[in-house]
C-alpha cells in the first residue's frame, strides 16, 4: 500500500499509520491501536470487514473499520484462519502523559505458523512452520514449533522420503525460496506427476510464503542460527556448519525474528532429524492406514484417536509427535513399553495419578510465551498451580515399581523455593491482564499495600462526600459517579436543578439532567487517579520481578513439563491396555512378524461402540499372522469383497506401527523385528486437477514401493491392477508379486498381498516364499455369511454376485449376472456371451419373484405354500425346497 498522493493533507496520526503500513507486505492486515480500539484503514478495512463481518465506515473519503481492543484475540484468530497475516501496531506510551501524538510501534506480526497465543493455536496439536529448498544433493528442510521451542533440520537424497516427513508434520505455514518455487512449477508443467508434483501440491494446500533467495545463503543462515541459539558453533548439537539443511533453518529464523519483532528467546537446541534411523511412512500410507485422519478427514476413526487416552493437552501433542517421528531405537522403545507395564501393574494408583495429571497446566507452551514476553498474569498462576501438585505426583510415583518409573520421578523437579514465592506473592485468583489488578497478594509489598490503602480510603471518602452533599442540598437522588471521559462528577436530575448550590461547576448536560464537580472533588480525583496509576505501575514492577524469578527455573520447569507429558502418554496407554486387553510386543533383530489373535485397534473400538445397546452384540474376530523375510515372505490373500481382507492387512501394519512407537498392541501375543519402512497401496481416487487418473495414482504408489522397499520393510497391497483391464491388471499384479520375491534372493520385504485375481494363487507353486491365504465365508441358501477368519489356502471363488445382492442390486440384475457368470465359467476362452431375449428376461424376473415369495411365506404350512406358488407362476414344474433359517448367523450378517 502506498501513501496517497496528497501526503500533506494527511493528519499526523495517518502519517504515522502509513509509515508503519508501507513497511509491511501487501498480504498483511495492520491493526492500528487508537485508544480502546484497533482501527483498520483502506484495503485492510475492506478485507477485515468481509472476513470478520464488521461494519465498514468511511472517514474523509477512505474506508475504515475497528475492533475492540479487549476482544482482539478472537478477531485475530479468524483472520489467521482465513490465511491472513496480522500486524499489530501498539501505543507505546501513556496517552495521558503524551506530548503531541501518542508514540506507536510495530510490536508483532502474527502469521498462521508463528502465532503463539493460546486462543489461536490448537492445544492438542503441534504447531509447526516449515522451510525447505532443493539442490543437487537432495532436499533440505527445517521446521520449528515456536509454541514449544522444538527446532529441527533434516536432509534427504530422495524427495519422497522428505515428503513422508512433511505430511507427518502437517505444518501450519511453509516458507519457500521464491525463484526455486517458480522452477518447481515449470518441472511439474512438463512432467505432470512424480515427486515434484506431490511436493507442489503439498505446499499449495498450506498457507505459504515466498521469501528471498538470499535468506537461504549458507553464511547468512549460519549467522542467524548462532546468534539465535547464543552459541559459537554447533558441535555441541553434533551438527557441522556445512550441513546444507542449515540454509532453510536460517531462513526460518529470519522470518520468525521479523514476525516477533525480536529474536525468539525460547530456542535452546537444534536437532538433526535422520531419516535413516526413523520408521518412514510415506504420505499414501499415512492416508491409507488412517494414522492421523480417517478417510472422511476427521480425527475420529483414526489410529491416533484410538491411541489417545491422554488427560492433558501437552500429553496429546507428545503422542502426536511419537506417531509422526518414530525413532528406530530399541532401548527407547523398550523403555516406553516398560513404563506402560509398570503403570499397568497398579491400576488403583494409576487412576489416582491420571486424575492428578488432569490438574497439570500446559507449562510447555506457557514457558515459551513467558520467554518471548507474551505471558499473561493468569499463566503465571497456571505455573503456580502445576508446581503445587508436584509433591502429590512424587508421592504417587513412589507407589509404582521399576527402574523406568524411578527415572521419570528423578526428572520431575520439586521447586520448593518457587512454590514458597508463589504462596507469598501471588493472589489466589489471578486476573487475565495486568491492568485488571489484584495480581499481587496483600501483605507481600509494603508500598503496594500503602497505595491500595489510599484507594480504599478514597472510595470511602467518595461515599461520605455523596451522603454529605445529599444532606446539604436536599437532593435525594444525587449521585457521585466516574467514567473515563470526565473522571468523577456529581449527577443531578432535571427536576432538582433548582436545588444545585452555587459552588457546583457545570461539566456536562445530559438528556436526564446535568453533571457538576466541585474544587474539592476535583482535587480528590487527582489523588485517586494518581494512586490507581501508581498501583498499576507497582504491580507491573512486581510482576516483572516475579516473571524474572520464574525464568531462573525455566530449564528445570521445561524438563518437568516434558516428563509430565511422557507420564500422561504412558498412563493413557496403560489404561487402554487394561481396557482392551493389549499385550507387550517383543521387538528384536529378527526378520519375522508373528502375531497371534491380532485385532484392528480402530475397528475393534468402533464395533464395540456400535454394539452397545444391541441385544445380539458381537466382537471383532481376531486373526493370526506369520511372515518372515527369508521364509514366508509374501502372504497372498484371496476372498470376496466385504470379507475383511483390507481390514486384516491394515491391522497387521497398524500393530507393527504401534509396536515401534513403544505402545502395547491389540493381540494375544506379538513378536517382530525392527522395520525400516511401512508401505501400503490400498484404494485410490482420481486426481483430476493434477491430470492423474485412478490407475495413474495406483501405479505411482506402486512404483514408489518397488523403488524404495528393502528387506526390512513391511508392505501391504490391496487389489493391485484393478484400475485397468482385467488381463492388464492381472499381469501387473503377477509381475509385482514376482518382483517382490525375486529381487531379494536372500529374503525380501514382508508383504501382505490381497487380490481378486485367483490366477495369482498359482504363484505359490513357483515362488517358494509366497503362501496362499483366504478369508472364510459360509454359503447358505444362496447367501454368504462372512466369518472374518483368515486361513491357509486359496479361496475357491469371489462370491461377487452374492455381495452384489447385499448391496441392493435389483434381483433381475443379479439373476442375469448368474447366467453370464455360468457361460463365462463354462468357456473361459470364449468371449462371446449370449444375448438374453425379452421372454427369457421375463422368465428370469418371474423366477426371481417366486424366490422372493418362497422367502416371504416361510412361516406358512408347506402344502399350502407350494400350492399357492404353483398357481401364481406360469412356469411348468416348480420344486419348493425348505431349508432351516440360521437366525443367529443372519443377525450377524446384518450387523456386519
Amino acid at each position: 500500500m502506498t501513501i496517497p498522493s496528497d501526503k500533506d493533507a494527511l493528519t499526523p496520526m495517518m502519517q504515522q499509520y502509513f509509515s508503519v503500513r508501507n513497511s509491511l507486505p501487501d498480504d498483511t492486515v495492520l491493526l492500528f491501536r487508537l485508544g480502546d480500539f484497533y482501527e483498520l484503514f483502506y484495503r485492510d478495512a475492506e478485507v477485515a470487514s468481509s472476513i470478520l463481518d464488521i461494519t465498514l465506515t468511511r472517514r474523509q473519503n477512505y474506508p475504515m473499520a475497528g475492533i475492540p481492543y479487549h476482544a482482539a484475540e478472537n478477531y485475530i484468530g479468524r483472520l489467521l484462519a482465513a490465511g491472513k497475516k496480522v500486524a499489530i501496531c501498539e501505543q507505546v506510551e501513556n496517552p495521558a502523559l503524551a506530548k503531541g501524538i501518542v508514540k506507536r510501534k510495530l510490536t508483532r506480526i502474527l502469521t498462521p505458523g508463528t502465532t503463539m497465543e493460546d486462543s489461536q493455536v490448537d492445544a492438542r496439536h503441534q504447531h509447526y512452520i516449515l522451510s525447505f529448498f532443493t539442490d543437487k544433493r537432495g532436499i533440505h528442510a527445517s521446521w520449528l514449533d515456536l509454541t514449544t521451542g522444538t527446532f529441527c533440520i533434516a536432509s534427504a537424497i530422495e524427495l519422497f522420503d522428505m515428503l513422508a516427513i512433511f505430511h507427518a508434520l502437517r505444518p501450519r505455514e511453509i516458507l519457500v525460496p521464491e525463484m526455486a518455487f517458480d522452477s518447481w512449477k515449470e518441472i511439474v508443467a512438463r512432467e505432470h506427476h512424480g515427486a515434484y508434483a506431490q511436493l507442489l501440491n503439498f505446499v499449495e494446500t498450506c498457507p505459504y510464503t515466498r521469501i528471498p533467495e538470499y535468506h537461504f545463503e549458507p553464511a547468512f543462515a549460519v549467522k542467524m542460527i548462532l546468534e539465535t541459539l547464543g552459541v559459537l558453533n554447533l558441535q555441541g548439537f553434533g551438527i557441522s556448519l556445512d550441513n546444507p539443511s542449515l540454509c532453510p533453518a536460517g531462513a526460518l529464523l529470519q522470518y520468525v525474528t521479523e514476525t516477533l519483532c525480536s529474536k525468539p528467546e525460547n530456542l535452546r537446541k537444534l536437532t538433526e532429524y535422520n531419516p535413516k534411523n526413523r520408521l518412514l511412512i510415506d504420505p499414501a500410507t499415512q492416508r491409507n492406514l488412517e494414522i492421523f485422519r480417517s478417510t472422511q478427514g476427521a480425527r475420529d476413526g483414526s489410529l491416533i484417536a484410538a491411541m489417545d487416552a491422554t488427560v492433558t493437552s501437552q500429553g496429546a501433542r507428545l503422542l502426536e509427535n511419537f506417531l509422526s517421528n518414530i525413532v528406530l531405537d530399541l532401548p527407547e522403545i523398550l523403555r516406553r513399553q516398560n513404563c506402560v507395564g509398570h503403570f499397568l501393574d497398579n491400576p488403583g494408583m494409576l487412576h489416582e495419578l491420571r486424575e492428578t495429571l488432569r490438574t497439570v497446566r500446559d507449562m510447555e507452551r506457557i514457558l515459551s510465551r513467558l520467554e518471548n514476553h507474551l505471558c499473561y498474569p493468569r499463566e503465571i498462576g497456571a505455573i503456580r498451580d502445576t508446581v503445587n501438585v508436584l509433591p502429590e505426583i512424587h508421592r504417587l510415583l513412589k507407589e509404582f515399581s521399576g527402574e523406568e518409573i524411578e527415572q521419570l520421578k528423578q526428572r520431575i523437579g520439586h521447586f520448593d523455593d518457587l512454590r514458597e514465592l508463589f504462596a507469598k506473592a501471588l493472589s489466589d485468583t489471578v486476573s487475565g491482564k495486568i491492568e485488571d489488578g489484584g495480581i499481587i497478594r496483600d501483605g507481600y509489598d509494603e508500598r503496594l499495600d500503602y497505595l491500595r490503602g489510599l484507594t480504599s480510603d478514597s472510595k470511602n471518602w467518595i461515599a461520605n462526600m455523596q451522603q454529605k452533599e445529599i444532606e446539604r442540598t436536599g437532593i435525594r437522588s444525587l449521585k457521585i459517579k466516574y467514567n473515563n471521559a470526565f473522571g468523577y462528577f456529581i449527577e443531578v436530575s432535571k427536576s432538582n436543578l433548582s436545588l444545585v448550590p452555587e459552588d457546583y461547576i457545570r461539566r456536562q448536560t445530559t438528556v436526564n439532567g446535568e453533571r457538576f464537580y466541585t474544587a474539592e472533588l476535583k482535587e480528590k480525583e487527582k489523588e485517586i487517579l494518581s494512586a490507581e496509576q501508581k498501583i498499576q505501575e507497582r504491580e507491573q514492577t512486581l510482576f516483572d520481578l516475579l516473571t524474572k524469578q520464574v525464568l531462573e527455573h525455566v530449564d528445570g520447569l521445561r524438563s518437568t513439563a516434558q516428563t509430565l507429558c511422557e507420564m500422561d502418554v504412558f498412563c493413557g496407554w496403560a489404561k487402554l491396555a487394561r481396557e482392551w486387553n493389549y499385550v507387550k510386543p517383543i521387538i528384536d533383530g529378527s526378520d519375522v512378524i508373528e502375531i497371534r489373535q491380532g485385532r484392528h485397534p480402530v475397528v475393534e473400538m468402533m464395533i464395540s461402540r456400535q454394539a452397545l445397546g444391541l441385544s445380539n452384540t458381537f466382537s471383532f474376530v481376531p486373526n493370526d499372522t506369520v511372515l518372515a523375510s527369508s521364509e514366508e515372505q509374501i502372504a497372498l490373500l484371496t476372498g470376496p469383497n466385504m470379507a475383511g481382507k483390507s481390514t486384516y492387512i491394515r491391522q497387521v501394519a497398524l500393530i507393527a506401527y504401534m509396536a515401534h512407537v513403544g505402545a502395547w498392541v491389540p493381540a494375544a501375543s506379538c513378536r517382530l523385528g525392527l522395520i525400516d519402512r511401512i508401505f501400503s497401496r490400498v484404494g485410490a481416487s482420481d486426481e483430476l486437477s493434477r491430470g492423474n487418473s485412478t490407475f495413474m495414482v495406483e501405479m505411482n504408489e506402486t512404483a514408489n514401493i518397488l523403488n524404495n522397499a528393502t528387506a526390512k520393510s513391511l508392505i501391504i497391497l490391496d487389489e493391485i491392477g484393478r484400475g485397468t483391464s482385467t488381463y492388464d491388471g492381472m499381469s501387473i499384479a503377477w509381475a509385482v508379486a514376482e518382483y517382490l520375491h525375486d529381487a531379494f534372493p536372500e529374503g525380501g520385504p514382508k508383504t501382505l498381498f490381497a487380490t481378486h485375481y485367483h490366477e495369482l494363487t498359482q504363484l505359490e507353486k513357483s515362488l517358494p516364499r509366497l503362501c496362499n491365504y483366504s478369508v472364510l465365508v459360509k454359503e447358505w441358501n444362496d447367501e454368504i455369511i462372512f466369518l472374518r477368519q483368515v486361513v491357509r489356502g486359496a479361496a475357491d471363488r469371489s462370491y461377487g454376485i452374492q455381495v452384489a445382492r447385499l448391496a441392493g442390486l435389483p434381483q433381475t440384475v443379479i439373476n442375469r449376472a448368474k447366467v453370464l457368470l455360468a457361460e463365462l465359467e463354462g468357456d473361459s476362452t470364449n468371449s462371446n456371451v449370449s444375448v438374453m431375449t425379452g421372454a427369457e428376461k421375463q422368465k428370469t424376473a418371474v423366477t426371481s419373484e417366486n424366490k422372493r415369495k418362497v422367502d416371504a411365506t416361510a412361516g406358512e404350512p408347506e402344502a399350502s405354500r407350494e400350492k399357492q406358488l404353483k398357481q401364481q407362476t406360469p412356469i411348468g414344474k416348480l420344486e419348493v425346497r425348505h431349508l432351516p433359517t440360521p437366525d443367529n448367523e443372519k443377525s450377524q450378517l446384518e450387523l456386519f
